[in-house]
């Protein structure tokens, strides 16, 4: 078995192939929902950004990809701390220590990098779980993952439970945000660290930068998005913001509802359930295939789960974000 850095500039195909089939029959194997398709995988691991870098190995035995992992190291901020994403064995090589040896050689390469703390997610029972505890992680954050089935939800209702809201309007756009909106969606994405998070991960710095390559991500990623973004009417200045990401192929019938945030002034008018109502109503209406919406919140954040639960979200699954200091 040999230990190897994929060149994220080359990007070889059949090792990049090789690590996401692993993660994916892994997660398979535990049940772990649905999964980022290649090309939003290559994106999101196999890629540096202008917030951070990333390093990739992988485990070769016989010339096929065994496992592997990819680390993400944050350039702009937190820079103590290094998150892996993902971190696989395919089940037909667990429990013959490749798990142990990949672990031990992420640790000497956060050790490398200086980082003191490890950051990871594993579903909150299954193999990754145990691993994660075996190897005297601990729990930093439950997050739960909840689904609303599209199929079954009572529109009508929906629309009744829209609030109205004096002082505010309400701008949507489907697909990446143009260069114009960079500064005001780094003013939004701020609101996000308010959400509850491990006592050792200091506030993101969103500039217009990391938010435009974000953006300029999400068509070769193989994904599409609808947006909606609150403003204040005297001023224009913004408010809140959601959005749902749906694969470009719509073969799946999954969507995910990515990130919803409400700026501290503007907090207390109901702006939160404003912009995931009238957003998941403009996604019917233009996406009326879609069946399913999946998204995750920390289980303390229970203003968010109250609007979910209000909305019809179900229990999915449960996970667990881990730490390790190194």
């Amino acid at each position: 078995m040999r230990i190897q850095q994929i060149d994220l500039d080359d990007q070889p195909d059949d090792l990049v192939t090789g690590l996401y089939d692993a993660h994916v029959a892994a997660a398979s194997a535990d049940d772990a929902g649905p999964q980022p398709r290649l090309p939003r995988f290559r994106r999101d691991v196999c890629a540096h950004s202008p917030s951070g870098r990333a390093e990739v190995w992988v485990a070769v035995a016989d010339g096929k990809v065994a496992g592997g992992y990819g680390l993400s190291l944050p350039m702009l901020d937190n820079t103590h701390i290094g998150t892996v994403f993902p971190f696989a064995v395919r089940p037909e090589h667990q429990r013959r220590g490749l798990g142990t040896e990949l672990f031990g050689h992420l640790l000497g390469r956060l050790r490398h990098h200086g980082r003191r703390l490890l950051l990871a997610e594993t579903m909150a029972t299954g193999t990754g779980a145990r691993f994660a505890r075996t190897r005297g992680m601990k729990v930093a954050l439950v997050e739960a993952r909840r689904m609303l089935d599209l199929r079954k939800v009572d529109w009508a209702a929906l629309e009744r439970m829209i609030p109205e809201v004096a002082g505010y309007r309400v701008e949507r756009f489907a697909g990446p945000a143009g260069p114009e909106l960079a500064s005001d969606l780094a003013t939004l994405m701020g609101g996000m660290n308010d959400a509850p998070h491990d006592s050792g991960v200091e506030d993101s710095i969103f500039s217009p930068e990391r938010l435009l390559h974000r953006e300029e991500g999400i068509v070769p990623s193989g994904r599409t998005c609808y947006t909606s973004i609150a403003r204040r009417d005297s001023d224009g200045a913004p408010a809140g913001y959601t959005r749902i990401y749906l694969d470009s192929d719509r073969s799946d019938g999954w969507a995910e509802q990515a990130d919803t945030t409400v700026l501290a002034p503007h907090r207390g008018h109901r702006l939160g359930l404003l912009l995931k109502l009238g957003n998941l109503l403009w996604l019917r209406e233009c996406e009326p295939h879609a069946e399913r919406l999946i998204t995750w919140n920390a289980t303390s954040n229970t203003h968010m789960l109250a609007i979910n639960e209000a909305m019809g979200f179900e229990l999915f699954d449960e996970w667990n974000q881990w730490r390790m200091e190194v």
